[in-house]
């Protein structure tokens, strides 16, 4: 394998954290992301996750970054990151999504993955008006669009349910890698059908292993599956220096106790189920993954990670442009 890939969210929700964070104000604007993806780029990450929400899952008044116009931009603005963009089928048609995607990834020279999320946020499905999906329906109303976008992008002709077949042209030079999440089982059979890559939310190491090994038993053809990592990092110069951050931070989200979150997610959404009890800074498993310490013990444990099958750790951080210098600094320096 490889050396460990790094990757950050970008800030589409305004931040990652704390929303309440002195040094670290929400701002989801184009400006800020493009600032900050191209810098990460000049430091040695390798990877931005553009997450797509059309309604702020904190606060239906916060902003919120519309994902594939970023996503064009980002393509001109940077030169070598990865740009992985999450997709909810029932936002896009099919070859709509096919044609948009394609022309992205011909303005990045092939720098585009895309990332399938079946969607949990129950607000934001009732406002596009597919709220009434039951969360198995929307996985196997996944798998249905996403055979009809890759075969579009094999040149195909495919029924996309008019009267005239749908194609696109011309056919794309790079077709987009797929990465796949989801904790419940239609989402584990999912990713082992269709995906190159299957996003882990942050966890344990034992629990990491547990998962590679039940997704990898799950393969049946085609190459082997790859792994990401969601991590949220605190790195400092000594454990007792990270475990002071940690709590700090940890105390800033429990205080602002944002039960719109809970309340429209999908009660079927594994995932929470999964963090349900849990205390955790960052989204996706955060703080879980246990990339919380020293310097040192940050790296032991992200080659602990990649021994077990990580490839790409993609990070949040707060305030996230200091702390990922820090990070480039300290940690990536040290896999190079």
């Amino acid at each position: 394998m490889t050396a460990p890939r790094f990757g950050i969210w970008a800030p589409v929700y305004g931040n990652h954290g704390a929303r309440s964070h002195p040094l670290d104000v929400p701002d989801a604007s184009y400006r800020r992301n493009r600032d900050l993806i191209v810098h990460a780029e000049k430091v040695g990450f390798d990877a931005t996750l553009v997450a797509q929400h059309v309604i702020h899952p904190s606060d239906v008044e916060d902003d919120v970054l519309e994902t594939w116009s970023t996503l064009a931009a980002l393509a001109e603005a940077t030169e070598t990151i990865e740009l992985i963009g999450a997709i909810k089928p029932l936002l896009l048609n099919p070859l709509v999504f096919a044609k948009i995607a394609a022309n992205i990834s011909d303005i990045s020279s092939g720098r585009l993955s895309i990332n399938v999320v079946s969607g949990w946020f129950l607000p934001e499905l009732e406002a596009l008006g597919v709220g009434s999906l039951d969360h198995d329906d929307r996985y196997a109303h996944t798998r249905e669009w996403l055979d009809l976008v890759t075969a579009l992008w094999a040149g195909k002709q495919v029924d996309t349910g008019g009267r005239q077949f749908a194609l696109v042209r011309p056919v794309p030079r790079f077709v987009p890698p797929v990465y796949v999440g989801g904790e419940s089982e239609p989402g584990r059979a999912l990713a082992a059908a269709t995906a190159d890559v299957f996003f882990i939310n942050g966890r344990p190491l034992a629990d990491t292993e547990d998962v590679i090994a039940d997704l990898r038993s799950r393969r049946t053809g085609g190459p082997p599956l790859r792994f990401g990592l969601s991590a949220f990092v605190i790195a400092r110069a000594t454990d007792a220096e990270a475990q002071a951050e940690a709590a700090y931070l940890q105390a800033l989200v429990d205080a602002e106790a944002r039960p719109e979150i809970s309340g429209g997610t999908d009660p079927k959404t594994q995932m929470y189920k999964v963090l349900a009890g849990t205390s955790r800074v960052g989204s996706n498993g955060g703080t879980l993954a246990g990339l919380v310490g020293s310097y040192d013990t940050v790296a032991e444990r992200i080659s602990a990670f990649h021994a077990a099958g990580i490839e790409l750790f993609m990070l949040q951080f707060q305030p996230i442009e200091a702390e990922l210098d820090r990070f480039a600094e300290h940690i990536i320096s040290r896999f190079r």
